[in-house]
């Protein structure tokens, strides 16, 4: 059995943003020359999402496809946006306090609690099937790397592990 991993980066912006990888994980699965197996579209920011939906074949004036506005639409329904402080539990006076001594953040960058809520919702990762050297995405699947994040734009990574023959 075969083990191939690779890693990508994408820049955020300070807005809900939704980056459609789908080409650049079906480019990873053929450079894994794995045939059968399983592919995993991981990613480790706890305020991010990777998830797969159909491709709208339209979007917002942010760019942001219709039917991932309709995601947003609803989750801001049960999570809205963390405005000000105190509005959530997390993160707290003290998280902000060690946030600024030891990574230099700034406070406002701690009103992201709805990002990692919704994030948690949503789930961090996919796992894809690869059948005879083909992704299994569906007629319309397309994977989208989602930043719910909007306190601030960086850099994001994006991981793929391929496990198979």
């Amino acid at each position: 059995m075969a083990v191939y991993h690779t890693c990508f980066t994408i820049q955020s912006k300070m807005q809900v943003t939704f980056d459609d990888i789908t080409e650049r994980v079906i480019e990873a699965a053929a450079d894994s020359k794995i045939i059968n197996g399983i592919l995993l579209v991981y990613s480790q920011h706890t305020s991010c999402s990777v998830l797969i939906q159909e491709d709208s074949e339209g979007e917002t004036y942010k760019h942001i496809p219709y039917i991932l506005q309709d995601t947003v639409n609803c989750l801001e329904k049960i999570i809205p946006t963390c405005e000000y402080e105190g509005q959530y539990l997390h993160p707290g006076t003290y998280h902000i306090q060690q946030a600024q001594k030891l990574r230099q953040e700034e406070k406002a960058w701690g009103l992201n609690t709805d990002g990692h809520i919704k994030s948690s919702i949503m789930g961090r990762s996919e796992t894809i099937p690869i059948v005879d050297g083909e992704v299994i995405l569906g007629e319309f699947g397309r994977i989208y790397f989602a930043d719910f994040d909007k306190t601030r734009a960086r850099e994001r990574k994006v991981h793929i592990q391929i496990i198979g023959e």
